[in-house]
C-alpha cells in the first residue's frame, strides 16, 4: 500500500496545520473543514482502523481528543467528536483519525439518523451476535 496522506503529515511531508502534539497524537486543523476549528487527532503510529489499535495508542488518542474538544469549548457552545471506520463507515483516509468538529447554535449542521425498527426477538438476536464475538 502507498503510504498514507496521514503519515506523511507525521514525515514532514505534507504540510499541516499542528495544534498539539506528545510522544504518541498529533493533532492539526482539517484542510477541508465543515467548521471553524475542525481538528483531526491521530496516532502517530499508522492504524487503518480503531479496532486496530492498541490498549495504549488507543487511550493517548482519546486522551489527546479530550483535551483539543476542551480546547474547543473555550470558544463554541458544543462539538462533535467523529470517527469513522473502513470506506462503508464513511472513512477516506486509511489512517485512524479523529474529527473534534465546533458546533454553535444555529451553524446549520444537522446530523440526523434514520431510526431503525427492530422487533424485540430482533433485539435480541443481535445482542447475542455482538455479545459472542466479545468472549
Amino acid at each position: 500500500m502507498k503510504e498514507c496522506v496521514f503519515c506523511k503529515i507525521l514525515k514532514g511531508e505534507v504540510p499541516a496545520t499542528k495544534v498539539y502534539e506528545d510522544d504518541k497524537t498529533f493533532a492539526f486543523l482539517d484542510l477541508v473543514p465543515v467548521s471553524k476549528g475542525h481538528t483531526l487527532v491521530i496516532p502517530k503510529k499508522h492504524f487503518e482502523t480503531m479496532d486496530e489499535m492498541d490498549e495504549e495508542t488507543a487511550n493517548a488518542v482519546i486522551k489527546t481528543t479530550q483535551k483539543i474538544a476542551k480546547a474547543i469549548l473555550r470558544f463554541n457552545e458544543g462539538y462533535n467528536v467523529n470517527q469513522n471506520n473502513k470506506h462503508a463507515g464513511g472513512q477516506i483516509v486509511p489512517h485512524v483519525h479523529y474529527h473534534v468538529i465546533p458546533r454553535n447554535e444555529g451553524d446549520g449542521m444537522n446530523h440526523c439518523w434514520k431510526k431503525l425498527d427492530m422487533s424485540n426477538n430482533e433485539i435480541t438476536e443481535l445482542q447475542n451476535k455482538i455479545q459472542s464475538f466479545l468472549k
